[in-house]
């Protein structure tokens, strides 16, 4: 199973995502900000806090999406 290694938060609120297998996919956030601690990305700031954290990311605000959403 691959793992996220490395999260460049880009324009668009778009994800580049390298994974353990040095792959490199682009993520959409937008469908998924629309409600809860997710919405609150749409602030840019915050949404750059993006990291890895174990098969997931996170961001500073404590929201995290789950890996099934990713795909990966």
């Amino acid at each position: 199973m691959n793992r996220i290694i490395e999260v460049v938060p880009l324009e668009n609120y778009i994800l580049e995502l390298t994974l353990s297998d040095n792959s490199v996919v682009a993520f959409d956030m937008k469908p998924y900000l629309i409600k809860g601690k997710l919405a609150e990305l749409k602030d840019i700031a915050l949404f750059n806090t993006a990291r890895p954290s174990f098969d997931t990311i996170e961001w500073s605000n404590g929201a995290d999406i789950d890996p099934e959403c990713i795909g990966i």
